[in-house]
């Protein structure tokens, strides 16, 4: 596949290249959605290593599965859901560890960036680790929902696809994740 090509083809078209053994296609599903996959796992798992053994382990499922794919969501949603449920395997095996960088728990995925004021930056740290431990107190479950929509980016529909469960029961879970961790960090002194 011509790099020109990867730049325009739908993860639909890609997907079908996939399947018939262009191995440029499978690089290509895997390098646009490794940043996503990887923001989710780490919520999840809320330890860089085991995020990265996440991620890899679900892009190895989504691509022997790539066949099971049946087009009725987005790859997106669709690979979202795989990565959603390595890294809860992989929590189940390992449970839950404490984060180790600062700059991988920043929200948007990239770098934090520099401030010219340094307790603007430290402030912003400290949100962070609360906002992680926050997602701590969250069940498995609730979690899944909520990262799904904060990370990944997906909508309610998405989500109720990929966790086959009604569209409800997405909206309940996620004004339930909303007001546990408001409610978390508003127990927290001087934040």
């Amino acid at each position: 596949m011509h790099e020109v090509a990867s730049v325009v083809a739908t993860d639909e078209m890609l997907v079908r290249l996939a399947r018939q053994g262009d191995c440029s296609a499978r690089e290509e599903l895997c390098r646009r959605h490794v940043g996503v996959s990887y923001r989710v796992a780490y919520r999840l798992l809320g330890h860089e290593e085991d995020a990265n053994d996440a991620v890899q382990d679900g892009l190895i499922k989504a691509m022997l599965h790539l066949d099971d794919f049946d087009g009725r969501s987005a790859f997106r949603t669709w690979l979202i859901k795989i990565m959603t449920n390595a890294a809860l395997d992989a929590g189940r095996k390992r449970k839950r560890r404490p984060s180790v960088t600062m700059s991988s728990v920043d929200l948007d995925g990239r770098e934090p960036a520099t401030e010219s004021d340094p307790s603007q930056r430290l402030r912003q740290a400290e949100l962070r680790l609360a906002l992680e431990a926050g997602l701590n107190t969250l069940k498995p479950a609730i979690r899944s929902t909520f990262v799904m929509f904060a990370e990944a980016g997906l909508t309610y529909s998405e989500i109720a696809v990929a966790q086959e469960i009604p569209i409800g029961t997405v909206m309940s879970r996620l004004h339930y994740a909303r007001q546990k961790l408001q409610t978390h960090l508003r127990d927290l002194d001087g934040i």
